[in-house]
């Protein structure tokens, strides 16, 4: 059961993650600059490209103890730097996703011995059928809000970047989009 559970979760996970890669590679950066020129000045936000670029967002403290910021990436994620097991790494804020996924790179740079973790099930990605493997998280922090004993999964494949799913998400008092803005308390 658990094996469905995280072979489903990481098919959500790869799905999102494919589909944000496509999604930056259809537009580059002159494409962007000629839109934003191009666009009428009338205010309207959903006829013009968002004038954000690049590809992370960066947490910035408002003052209050405890709330975490992150700004829309040019891509239209929401990108966090957070600490896994006291290692620094970015991660794609998915809250489609059921749980934290990362990718193999990411978790040997936590820590984790990924050929030491049984192989639960598989996720059938854009590149191919990869092997999920489950972990237990000792913490997970970003900007200060740390949540400890967070359940993951190691994808063995190149996602471009892991995912901070609902396994750390859904122990937050608050995750709100307000325009631009995602606010994690």
């Amino acid at each position: 059961m658990l094996g469905r559970f995280l072979g489903m979760a990481a098919v959500i996970a790869v799905a999102s993650v494919g589909m944000a890669n496509i999604a930056s590679r259809t537009r580059d950066a002159r494409e962007t600059e000629a839109a934003a020129a191009a666009a009428d000045t009338n205010g309207n936000w959903t006829t013009r490209p968002r004038q954000r670029g690049g590809w992370s967002s960066t947490p910035s403290a408002t003052g209050a103890s405890g709330e975490v910021r992150l700004d829309r990436a040019g891509d239209s994620h929401f990108y966090a730097e957070a600490q896994v097991n006291g290692q620094p790494m970015r991660m794609l804020v998915d809250s489609g996703a059921s749980i934290v996924a990362l990718t193999r790179r990411d978790a040997e740079a936590a820590g984790i011995d990924v050929d030491a973790l049984p192989v639960a099930g598989s996720a059938t990605t854009a590149g191919g059928v990869v092997p999920v493997r489950p972990v237990m998280l000792d913490s997970v922090d970003v900007g200060g809000i740390a949540v400890r004993g967070v359940a993951a999964a190691v994808l063995d494949a190149d996602i471009g970047v892991s995912l901070l799913g609902q396994s750390y998400l859904a122990q937050l008092d608050t995750v709100n989009v307000e325009g631009d803005t995602m606010t994690l308390r």
